[in-house]
């Protein structure tokens, strides 16, 4: 059988591929879901606060994203052609770069609105995992990141990734940190006394990531030029720990913090 067309819309030499509709769809879906869940609160961000920081999430995912591949995954093949950074739309984004973007992102907005980062991270913690649905179901439809060969029933040959029969990793991952992360965030987003503890959404979430993305690795092609690292894991592995790590962290620092009454956010 023929595999996707990477190419959803074809005009002229203009060419709309899924991988993008992903990250438009990711982004405006993402921003209406915490529209609602602000709303349930008296706490920042407001829904101008939240229109606002939409183009500096899609600046810092985007650019985070990028800089995170290339310096943690190709450094050495992209410094013999510079130029080929920008070419995003061959594919190469990295979520761990994309979390640092972000998480800067976050931190300069929301200290220049004059609310706590933690506050506006937990909102965008939550609505995070759709966008990150919707990208792996990119990277399935493009073909790319595909998993260790195997003879499970509903194994997949990809194209350019030989005759073997592969996992799916793409769609373990959108199951596990985009659908069953969303809905394990949802009910604590959405509670008030939760939202109350600024940052405990956000560590659920780094958690939940860092777990899914670690035990997706074990069925996970590594990256060709990266092969196994330190003690036989991959770069995915060895980036998800720290995150693991400081979810623990913020999660118990977040419970034992005094709640923020809405009246003095």
């Amino acid at each position: 059988m023929e595999w996707f067309d990477p190419v959803a819309l074809q005009i002229g030499p203009v060419a709309i591929r899924w991988y993008a509709l992903a990250y438009i769809a990711g982004f405006l879906l993402g921003w209406r879901y915490a529209l609602w869940l602000t709303r349930r609160t008296a706490l920042p961000p407001d829904r101008a606060a939240l229109d606002d920081f939409l183009t500096w999430a899609v600046v810092g995912t985007i650019l985070g994203g990028r800089l995170g591949y290339v310096l943690f995954y190709n450094l050495e093949e992209y410094l013999k052609v510079p130029l080929s950074i920008l070419e995003i739309w061959h594919g190469g984004m990295s979520f761990h770069g994309g979390l640092i973007g972000v998480t800067a992102a976050i931190i300069l907005f929301a200290r220049r609105r004059g609310f706590s980062p933690l506050l506006l991270g937990d909102v965008v913690a939550a609505a995070a995992p759709i966008g990150l649905f919707f990208g792996r179901i990119a990277n399935f439809v493009n073909g790319e990141l595909w998993g260790r060969p195997t003879d499970v029933p509903w194994a997949v040959v990809f194209p350019n990734a030989g005759p073997e029969p592969r996992h799916p990793s793409q769609l373990y991952e959108a199951g596990l940190e985009g659908l069953l992360l969303f809905l394990i965030l949802l009910p604590l987003a959405a509670n008030p006394r939760i939202r109350a503890r600024p940052g405990l959404v956000l560590g659920v979430f780094a958690i939940g990531y860092g777990l899914s993305r670690f035990l997706v690795e074990f069925v996970r092609q590594p990256d060709a030029q990266l092969g196994f690292l330190w003690l036989g894991a991959t770069m995915g592995q060895l980036l998800s720990l720290p995150m693991i790590v400081i979810g623990i962290a913020v999660v118990l620092w977040a419970a034992r913090r005094p709640a923020v009454e809405a009246a003095a956010a």
